[in-house]
């Protein structure tokens, strides 16, 4: 008797512990083997969004993709008889008795239920070494081990279930941020890729967006695999989402005003995009087409403003348009003028680690900077998400180059304050002057090539583009 309260004592220590699931078996395993001649143990916990077992130690993956038919069907049928059951005992069900008899059993193999409010939603599989024989006693203590890991396996679940929940609800509510800062479409449809990458973590993600009859992806870079745009081709105007036979790629179009206007395709490589999934990515593509209706409305009433909303500086159309004034007087007078584009170090790196929210925090906090480098006839603007363009009118490349560099040097020496944290900033910088036989398209095209040489040869640096 006191081996057996010392088997149950020792168990309940491994259930408090906060082990992740492959240590939990791996401990269980191992008190279970000082007691009795055990070869193997699993889990298997049943998913009903796909109906499917799935190995709790390994990952969560599933069965069938992984065990011979055989070990399958074995594993499948013991689920099968263990409801309304005790134990499945060399794949035969079996009820313990009222009392405990002097019966023995010689066991190859024995599946315990895991059980949440009298509903069975998983197995335990014991293996044991050949010759091995077990009592009514020490079944009895099986089935008090099998309650105890059901209710472990029971907060796992339900955490897990809630974590998961409480991501979506985080996914859906950052989506809908977005539009309070930012309205570009060429850069929020890139974050919204990036956050249902992040919480539909085990499917590949495509973001695209209808440009006449066609689809063109614009988040990742590329897709490689014909069957997404194969599944494209199948949209209509019932707006309904579109899965591949094999239930592994399905489409979800982006509808506004009752136009399908891009298309979200999730894309898995092993399992079929489950009942779970599905719903996820319905829910998150509609608030994601609404938060782009939303940006598109705002940048058509903001393409009459002069402004950009974020960082006060001027928006893209009010500099394209200082641009060309800047470049007729240029010509007129024969003076210099020198182009300045400036990038924000490993932004995206910022916006991950800290949020958007601190991303637009130094996103004005460097718009100010460039305000307080500049002199009143300079033309700075917030270019595209975190690039800037500045105009500097009557300066030579030389002077150009003085102030790139006090500007880089004030960004560095400011770091940006969120929440109790300090976020170190660094801008890369390049450099032209105009040579007055180039557009205005032109010279900023050679401050850009400068910009990517400041990138590739370390970032935090000013470039010139002769």
């Amino acid at each position: 008797m006191n081996d057996k309260l010392h088997f149950l004592a020792k168990t309940a220590d491994i259930l408090i512990k906060e082990l992740d699931a492959y240590e939990l078996v791996n401990e269980l395993k191992a008190i279970i083997k000082t007691y009795i001649n055990l070869k193997d143990m699993n889990i298997y916990v049943f998913d009903p969004n796909t109906s499917t077992l799935r190995n709790y130690a390994q990952n969560w993956c599933v069965i069938d993709e992984v065990l011979q038919c055989d070990l399958k069907d074995t594993i499948y049928h013991a689920y099968e008889e263990i409801h309304g059951n005790d134990f499945v005992i060399n794949n035969k069900a079996f009820k313990l008795p009222q009392t405990i008899g002097e019966i023995s059993f010689k066991l190859q193999s024995l599946f315990m239920p895991i059980v949440k409010n009298g509903m069975v939603f998983g197995i335990i599989e014991l293996v044991f070494e050949e010759d091995t024989s077990v009592n009514m006693e020490d079944l009895f203590l099986m089935k008090i081990l099998g309650t105890q890991v059901s209710l472990k396996l029971q907060n796992i679940v339900l955490n897990e279930q809630s974590q998961i929940n409480v991501e979506f609800h985080d996914s859906m509510k950052n989506i809908a941020k977005i539009i309070e800062t930012q309205y570009e479409i060429n850069y929020i449809v890139p974050l919204i890729g990036e956050m249902l990458d992040r919480f539909i973590s085990d499917h590949l993600i495509y973001v695209f967006l209808k440009q006449g009859e066609e689809f063109s992806l614009v988040w990742p870079k590329a897709c490689n695999d014909e069957r997404v745009f194969d599944v494209l081709k199948q949209l209509d105007n019932d707006y309904g989402y579109i899965l591949t036979n094999d239930d592994k790629i399905g489409a979800f179009p982006l509808v506004t005003e009752d136009e399908i206007t891009g298309c979200i395709v999730a894309r898995s490589m092993i399992e079929k995009l489950s009942k779970r999934d599905i719903d996820y990515l319905e829910q998150l593509t509609r608030q994601a087409a609404a938060t782009i209706n939303r940006a598109n409305t705002y940048s058509t009433i903001l393409q009459y403003a002069t402004l950009d909303a974020l960082t006060n500086l001027n928006n893209r159309r009010q500099f394209e348009t200082r641009l060309g004034q800047e470049i007729s007087i240029t010509k007129r007078q024969n003076n210099p003028l020198c182009a300045m584009m400036v990038d924000i170090d490993f932004f995206k790196k910022v916006n991950d680690t800290y949020g958007h929210a601190a991303g637009d925090e130094v996103l004005r906090t460097v718009a100010s900077i460039i305000k307080e480098q500049l002199r009143e006839s300079d033309i700075p603007a917030r270019y595209g998400g975190e690039e800037f363009a500045v105009l500097l009118p009557f300066t030579k490349i030389e002077e150009a180059q003085i102030v790139g560099e006090r500007l880089r040097s004030a960004v560095e020496a400011r770091p940006v304050k969120v929440d109790d944290v300090e976020i170190a900033v660094t801008i890369s910088m390049g450099l032209a002057e105009y040579n007055r036989v180039e557009t205005g398209e032109e010279l900023f095209e050679r401050a850009d090539k400068a910009l990517y040489e400041a990138k590739k040869n370390g970032r935090n640096q000013v470039q010139v583009n002769n």
